[in-house]
């Protein structure tokens, strides 16, 4: 888009927030707007704030709430005030500021910005659908907007609780948004709308932003899904300037486009590829998933004509406007995702992915908790084999579960047995053995040596056919790491044990 106005008022400094629910899992689309918001604070030199919209008791549960912390902190997305860690301008849970916007949502009555409705639901209902049969906007019709005193007493007398409604001022509403420029809300489409339950419960419309307003959030990055929220909040924000709620001005707004799963239908919180916890347990570094979560809408400015889609974080927040967001639906490719995530492995030192192995051979019970310093030798020893052939630390385990598991355990899986163990595969084995039995060093030279003498040269084999039935004798697939440096890890005594066995 081409902006209208500055995104960013050189003589204000940014504040940007990320404000999820604690409802369920964390998801790839949450990921995407937190990472859009840190961004965008840290390329500014601002302020990136993190707290939590958990008012409605029904859904919000304190282990969402210790999971969207733990995958913040996972994700590296840090934050400079928020649950957590504190601020000037906390609490940051928004169950702990009830008493903020009972105050707030009083000043907005007291200046009558705001009223009392009694409507009960039937009477709204009954009325909205007369508004549709006669074309009309079917929002609500203000029935209740100016009721005398005497009114108001003759509904409570009837056990009526009210709810309070915001008054909308009768204008159209136009706002640059960051992503996708000017927008325009006619006055028929906002109607007055309600910000406390009838039970005294305040809701998001004021809630959200009341903190923004308190928190000095400059700057609001979030998905479209709620862009038509957006003129509601303006008119708060203008009512809160008359009330001394906040500085009087109002954050800018960008929209983010939706991410699009399979079937291009907006990716929901329910489908697979949406869990975020799933890719952390598949073995995704959280620099390879942000890298393209970004690309999910943004693109890093192509240098020299040359276009790059493997980024550190470091560059993207140097790289980052939100002008270039994409407006448009972005789809998610797990197959690029999982290609993305293998770049960003193969980019690590061969140390650190031995490091980031060890959780993933504990949860597979591979090696011990706390691990045995000869099981964290081997893996640093194996690493290398692996480091160039995965795309996702998980399948470093599968690759090299032969060596971690005790013999007793260690199995060969029955369709590799079948193609490369018949008769004449058994007999490749054998002379495998008897070769590798008569090496005195045992170290991958002298293993490749000793095997392709045998096997190649002896038994006149092409190498595939050679090494396939030893491959599967000692690590029990047909696919593993490079075979010679796999049996020098295993050991003579265990490498020739396996080859026995399958005789």
């Amino acid at each position: 888009m081409t902006d209208t106005v500055p995104a960013v008022d050189a003589s204000k400094p940014v504040v940007a927030r990320f404000c999820p629910s604690p409802t369920g899992n964390p998801h790839v689309g949450m990921a995407r707007t937190a990472l859009f918001s840190w961004a965008f604070a840290r390329h500014h030199g601002g302020k990136f704030v993190f707290r939590i919209e958990d008012t409605d008791a029904s859904r919000d549960n304190q282990e969402s709430y210790d999971l969207l912390v733990d995958v913040m902190r996972w994700l590296g997305l840090d934050w400079d005030e928020g649950v957590e860690v504190g601020g000037d301008h906390g609490p940051y849970r928004q169950s702990e500021r009830m008493d903020v916007y009972a105050d707030v949502a009083q000043r907005l009555l007291d200046a009558g910005l705001a009223y009392k409705a009694y409507d009960t639901a039937d009477e709204l209902e009954e009325r909205r659908e007369a508004a549709r049969a006669e074309g009309r906007p079917s929002g609500y019709d203000g029935l209740h907007r100016d009721l005398t005193p005497e009114q108001q007493a003759a509904y409570e007398a009837e056990g009526r609780k009210p709810v309070i409604r915001f008054k909308m001022p009768a204008k159209d509403w136009t706002f640059d948004d960051l992503v996708r420029g000017p927008i325009t809300f006619g006055a028929d489409n906002v109607q007055d709308f309600v910000i406390v339950r009838a039970n005294g419960q305040p809701l998001y419309t004021l809630t959200n932003p009341t903190d923004d307003a308190l928190m000095g959030i400059t700057h609001v990055l979030r998905g479209e899904d709620i862009l038509s929220s957006t003129p509601r909040q303006i008119a708060l924000y203008e009512a809160f300037a008359q009330i001394g709620v906040g500085d009087g001005s109002t954050p800018r707004f960008g929209h983010l486009p939706y991410v699009m799963g399979q079937g291009n239908r907006k990716l929901s919180k329910r489908d697979p590829e949406s869990n975020l916890l799933g890719y952390r347990e598949q073995g995704f570094l959280p620099e390879g998933l942000l890298n393209y979560l970004a690309l999910l809408g943004w693109s890093l400015p192509a240098v020299d004509g040359v276009e790059r889609d493997v980024f550190g974080l470091a560059e993207l927040v140097e790289a980052f406007e939100v002008s270039r967001v994409n407006p448009n639906p972005a789809r998610f490719d797990l197959a690029k995702c999982e290609a993305i995530n293998g770049d960003h492995i193969r980019l690590l030192p061969v140390e650190e992915v031995a490091e980031r192995l060890l959780p993933y051979f504990q949860t597979a019970e591979l090696i011990g908790t706390p691990a045995d310093d000869a099981q964290v030798a081997l893996l640093a020893a194996a690493a290398p084999l692996v480091h160039e052939r995965i795309a996702k630390l998980t399948e470093a385990v599968d690759m090299l579960r032969f060596l971690f598991v005790d013999d007793d355990d260690f199995t060969i899986d029955e369709a590799d047995a079948a193609k490369n163990l018949d008769e004449k595969g058994q007999g490749t084995a054998r002379a495998a053995r008897d070769a590798l039995a008569e090496l005195e060093t045992w170290d991958t030279a002298s293993i490749e040596a000793a095997l392709r003498a045998s096997l190649v040269d002896g038994l006149g084999l092409k190498p595939r056919l050679a090494f396939g039935p030893v491959r599967v004798a000692v690590t029990g697939s047909r696919i593993s790491p490079p075979l010679f440096e796999s049996l020098e890890l295993l050991g003579r005594s265990r490498t020739l044990a396996r080859l026995s066995a399958v005789l």
